[in-house]
């Protein structure tokens, strides 16, 4: 894979942004998320989506039973008819 333009706007491009340069290392530090803090944050929303999974599971079956069930008593009410 290489690098580099590919097409005519790509190397436009290249051309005109080659020399700028930016200077923002210490923007980078002060604004750095705790990083023990975004793990707490993504554990906390992997628990919540584990648990909604579980519930959506537990409500399929929840629903296919419901649903079973009344098919069934349908059946025997059309059976005993």
């Amino acid at each position: 894979m290489a690098i580099g333009a590919k097409d005519r706007i790509d190397k436009l491009l290249v051309q005109k942004y080659a020399k700028e340069q930016v200077d923002n290392h210490q923007l980078g530090v002060s604004s750095m998320v705790d990083p023990e803090k975004m793990m707490g944050a993504m554990n906390d929303y992997a628990a919540v989506q584990r648990g909604m999974l579980m519930m959506s599971g537990r409500l399929a079956e929840l629903c296919a039973g419901v649903k079973s069930k009344s098919r069934y008593n349908n059946f025997r009410r059309a059976s005993v008819a």
